[in-house]
């Protein structure tokens, strides 16, 4: 392919701007079904990203079903056999529309947590627990958490072991993460909700171990009302802080989830 990408802006989110590009570039047709997207190498010289960033961008293209891989051969545009869902990320960063997106996760997770629960191993539990270790050192070095929220949350599905169930929090993880910015922006505000956060994981986890369902169903769900009831609490102005800082990424491809 001829066309040429310009290098992302520096800053967090770069792989939200790398698939965000290549996948305007497919609506456009610019990228038309059948043709091979950029080796890897070639992408990370254009975006000046790295090997991990495209991996990223790359696989939310996939999650997207715009691409698909052909072993030993590359990335191709692939044709889309249906309309693919449509949110209007712009308005993710107002109130309703994060508590409508908390409200999804709600629906999803408390069954996830149920089925991992039910089906969770020895190596789950382990990775399930690594996650919440690495959430609290990230938040302990003043990072917001987010990746490792997100790594907490899908550790969980793994152990669910349902295939079509993880694939529908990974195409709906472009959006939802964007929620879990501003969650997890507002809970950082007050130690109490940090507690409170740290105290409703560390409830899902046991219930999983213990192999609950229903009160792991139960402690899931609980989390994602008491998520809702935390932004309630915030202020009209972290809603303006929250416009400002987190829009742009937001818009960029709102990457899978507090």
């Amino acid at each position: 392919m001829a066309a040429r990408f310009k290098p992302v802006t520096p800053g967090a989110y770069l792989a939200d701007q790398v698939a965000d590009v290549l996948a305007a570039e497919i609506r456009a047709s610019r990228l038309a079904v059948g043709d091979k997207l950029p080796t890897e190498a070639a992408l990370v010289e254009q975006f000046l990203v790295s090997r991990t960033v495209v991996r990223e961008a790359v696989s939310r293209l996939k999650s997207l079903g715009l691409v698909e891989s052909r072993q030993g051969s590359g990335v191709y545009v692939r044709e889309v056999g249906f309309s693919p869902l449509n949110f209007d990320a712009r308005s993710a960063v107002s109130k309703q529309a994060v508590i409508q997106m908390v409200e999804v996760r709600r629906a999803l997770e408390a069954e996830v947590a149920g089925l991992a629960a039910q089906r969770r191993n020895q190596a789950d539990i382990k990775c399930i627990r690594k996650s919440i270790v690495l959430l609290d050192k990230a938040v302990q070095a003043g990072g917001d958490g987010v990746e490792e929220d997100v790594q907490y949350h899908r550790a969980i599905a793994e152990a669910a072991r349902n295939p079509f169930l993880i694939g529908t929090l990974e195409y709906l993880g472009q959006f939802l993460r964007g929620a879990t910015r501003v969650t997890r922006a507002n809970e950082a505000r007050r130690a109490d909700f940090a507690r409170q956060v740290g105290d409703e994981h560390e409830r899902i986890t046991r219930a999983i171990e213990a192999g609950d369902v229903a009160v792991a169903r139960q402690a899931a769900a609980q989390h994602m009302d008491n998520a809702i009831l935390r932004i309630e609490q915030a202020d009209p102005v972290f809603w303006e802080q929250a416009g400002v800082q987190l829009a742009g990424p937001l818009v960029a491809g709102l990457p899978l989830q507090s």
